[in-house]
């Protein structure tokens, strides 16, 4: 599965956009991103866009609110990273208000993105106070953390992206 994420409509440089599935829309404030998801990899480059190969997912692209960690990692540490993704908890699948999670490998650069997808903002700030938040978080700041294990793996900080998902 591949995901694409661009400052513009698909339909403005791949025409036969329109006609794929699960296109969402996300805002926030003045900023809007056009997000594409796909079985297969699009021959599809433009400098206003970023690719990714979805290394994990579950649940549905929608709800009406979207949260994306975006996390540089170096090259050497991308099989580390992988790893420690793929053993996730996957307690978020179960908290209510949850549609969807995708991680994201970058396929242009070093950033990968965790999007996940919620029925609203409300749900997400619940998750953020949950125990199974608590849980899937709870090696973050410590020695068992990858980013205390390995920390040159991350060449400069993470951050997040709050988006509505308009329909």
């Amino acid at each position: 599965m591949y995901i694409y994420i661009s400052s513009h409509q698909f339909e403005e440089h791949f025409p036969e956009a329109a006609e794929l599935p699960q296109t969402i829309t996300l805002q926030h404030e003045d900023e809007t991103r056009y997000v594409l998801e796909i079985d297969e990899p699009l021959d599809f480059h433009t400098e206003n866009a970023s690719r990714y190969e979805v290394l994990d997912h579950s649940g549905d692209i929608g709800g009406s609110y979207a949260v994306l960690n975006n996390i540089p990692v170096t090259a050497d540490g991308r099989s580390a990273f992988e790893e420690r993704f793929s053993n996730r908890a996957r307690k978020v699948e179960d908290e209510p208000g949850f549609v969807g999670i995708r991680v994201m490998r970058p396929l242009d650069d070093d950033t990968y993105v965790i999007m996940t997808l919620w029925a609203s903002e409300e749900h997400f700030k619940a998750w953020q106070e949950s125990q199974a938040y608590s849980h899937a978080h709870r090696k973050r700041d410590t020695s068992e953390g990858i980013t205390a294990q390995q920390p040159s793996i991350f060449p400069r900080p993470s951050f997040v992206k709050n988006y509505a998902v308009v329909v």
